[in-house]
């Protein structure tokens, strides 16, 4: 069956509430296409090689977590930005993007996600506003040594995640946050966990970790944030009876 593009934009954004959030791209639909969608596409990042998955796919509309007009960067259609909108525009395909909205939502969001695929029982989130916090802290069901919860990562995301020791501990409390959100790692030590993850790593971190006694983990930017888009891409399946389909564009970062 089909649905009235504006009606799935309604029904996502009812759900996500993108206005609560203060973001560094626009959510919600950034390229219109075909008003009638029955076929999604989803994945992490609208690279070229989604969009020619997508078309490949017959897609009308493609559903990612990283989209276009990112903050500060330039503005004009010109490259890989021409070629990218040139594409979708041609073949009619709508674009629609979810940024912090999509790695905050309690169950559809990548840290939700993250979170019941690595067993943890969820605890609250790194910040005060649940609604609208991007990390979350949880518990293990039982204690964890650093190496044997890097074992667990790889087995789950297919991914060696790079560990930091912060000392001779065992994990038995964590905060996580999925993608670029290694700064972070302030607020975890501040919330007196064992470990600390997130996608990357930038030099400071290494130092952090090792001065403060916290561990930390490097999981993946692309690897930890493969499960909210999926999850939301299902849930329109659910909600409204589109078809749905993920396409993982594998990217090492």
């Amino acid at each position: 069956m089909s649905i009235a593009l504006k009606k799935l934009i309604d029904t996502v954004e009812q759900t996500l509430k993108p206005w609560l959030f203060k973001d560094y791209a626009p959510n919600g639909l950034q390229v219109e296409g075909r008003s009638e969608i029955k076929k999604i596409v989803s994945g992490v990042t609208a690279c070229k090689a989604l969009l020619d998955g997508a078309i490949a796919a017959d897609a009308d509309a493609i559903l990612v977590h990283h989209g276009y007009f990112w903050r500060g960067e330039n503005a004009c259609l010109t490259g890989m930005k021409r070629r990218r909108i040139g594409q979708l525009i041609k073949h009619d395909i709508s674009l629609i993007a979810y940024h912090l909205p999509l790695d905050a939502h309690s169950d559809l969001g990548n840290n939700a996600c993250l979170g019941r695929l690595l067993g943890f029982d969820i605890t609250g989130g790194m910040d005060a506003d649940v609604l609208t916090s991007i990390g979350l802290t949880g518990q293990l069901e039982k204690p964890l040594s650093l190496k044997s919860l890097g074992e667990r990562i790889q087995q789950v995301l297919g991914r060696t995640p790079l560990l930091i020791e912060g000392g001779s501990h065992e994990i038995k409390t964590v905060a996580w946050c999925t993608g670029g959100a290694q700064g972070y790692i302030e607020k975890a030590f501040a919330l007196d966990v064992d470990a600390y993850i997130s996608g990357e790593i930038s030099e400071q971190t290494t130092h952090f970790a090792r001065e403060n006694g916290i561990h930390y983990i490097a999981a993946g930017h692309h690897a930890t944030e493969r499960y909210g888009v999926q999850a939301l891409g299902e849930w329109l399946v659910t909600t409204l009876g589109v078809e749905h389909q993920f396409i993982d564009i594998d990217n090492p970062a």
